[in-house]
């Protein structure tokens, strides 16, 4: 076997790629619970593609066939019930283990140099997945589906001079239609993978590049042995490997029951309205996006301008590329920030999760009131950083991890 690696390293760097990546990547020993969510990210990111292929298998793209297809695979194609829900449940599942993961990000400060990039390159990953799961949610061809596509590419008319082509050519006809449906396939199972793998690997080697953060906001590489090893870190494999299977295996419990028990979720990862297939002169009740784009859909609402609206959209997302930007705190972690950080940060995440709320169910005066009050909330935590992380008092970083 080692003539055999010797032979392999010689023309391939396996054993550099191991030894750099893993078996001598030293990461912070006090790692806790938040930092199983980029190693389950991996996970799901593998079901969706492992899914996604075996769906494709029996898939017709067409607005003829698209819908008859679905029904083809849930009743027709051995075990394809649970491919499919395998492959619905991971979408809403990598977008909970994504925002779990950026929430750890704010609060322990990840985005802090010298990880600038790691946050840039993570939040381009963001943006594909959003990508990919607005495009995939079109490929059933049910009534949300067809009315929600109709909705939020309708939102790119609002540009000014351009909106009007721009729209026509994202769509591919006039309306959604086949053409939409066709191309919206090709994007989401070829073009917006290969992006989001090439991405995954940038943010790797960005990370591995200047390492792991941690709960104190330490860096570890201050204080190393006499053969330059921090003090204070750990090889990744085999401790954190074999931690990250005590995550995987309660998460696969947690996902495994909704799997079987709870596919729909209430109608939040498989809305009612896409089990009738699309229909262009029926309109469903209430037009919705999937449950994790109602944060953005609320704010849009919330403005009563639609170019505005698409603006504050737009900005919302913008606004996280350039955080690291914003925070002038002398310290990383949300433990040794001041109050008003700590304060803000709540803020911020009530502000959104009352935002998704408000996406899904129907506005009304009170809703659209509320919705525009966290819009100011949302954005004035960004806004107001700069200030307050520099005029609030901090305690003092210890000069090593606590655990």
């Amino acid at each position: 076997m080692s003539k055999f690696m010797e032979w392999v390293d010689a023309r391939f760097p396996a054993t550099k790629m191991w030894e750099d990546h893993l078996s001598k990547y030293y990461a912070p020993k006090n790692f806790n619970f938040f930092y199983f969510f980029g190693s389950l990210a991996l996970l799901v990111l593998v079901n969706q593609l492992l899914t996604g292929i075996w769906l494709t298998m029996s898939y017709e793209p067409s607005a003829e066939g698209a819908f008859a297809s679905v029904e083809y695979i849930m009743r027709d194609v051995e075990y394809g019930w649970i491919l499919r829900y395998l492959h619905s449940t991971g979408a809403s599942a990598f977008f909970i283990v994504v925002y779990m993961h950026m929430f750890r990000g704010l609060l322990y400060g990840s985005y802090q140099k010298p990880r600038e990039l790691v946050w840039v390159f993570g939040m381009l990953i963001y943006l594909a997945l959003m990508a990919e799961a607005f495009m995939g949610y079109l490929l059933p061809w049910g009534q949300m589906s067809y009315w929600g596509a109709q909705v939020i590419i309708s939102l790119f008319g609002a540009i000014p001079v351009v909106g009007a082509d721009l729209t026509e050519w994202i769509r591919g006809d006039y309306l959604i239609s086949g053409i939409t449906l066709n191309r919206f396939f090709a994007l989401h199972v070829v073009a917006v993978p290969i992006v989001l793998l090439a991405l995954i690997v940038l943010h790797i080697l960005a990370l591995h590049e200047v390492g792991s953060n941690n709960p104190d906001g330490v860096d570890i590489k201050k204080h190393k042995d006499e053969n330059g090893i921090p003090l204070d870190g750990i090889p990744f494999h085999p401790y954190y490997t074999v931690k990250d299977i005590v995550g995987v295996v309660v998460f696969l419990f947690v996902f495994c029951f909704v799997v079987f028990f709870f596919p729909e979720m209430g109608g939040y990862f498989l809305e009612k309205p896409n089990f009738e297939q699309a229909n262009a002169l029926k309109t469903p009740d209430h037009i919705a996006p999937v449950w994790y784009f109602t944060p953005f859909y609320a704010i849009l609402r919330a403005v009563p301008d639609k170019l505005l609206g698409v603006v504050a959209m737009g900005g919302a997302i913008a606004v996280l590329f350039v955080l690291p930007w914003l925070d002038r705190s002398p310290v990383k972690s949300m433990r040794y920030k001041g109050w008003i950080s700590k304060l803000w940060l709540l803020i911020f995440c009530v502000s959104f999760v009352t935002l998704g709320w408000l996406g899904v169910v129907p506005a009304t005066d009170e809703r659209t009131f509320i919705a525009r009050v966290c819009t100011i909330l949302y954005f004035a935590y960004f806004i107001l950083m700069p200030f307050y992380t520099r005029m609030e008092k901090t305690k003092p970083v210890p000069e090593r991890v606590t655990g």
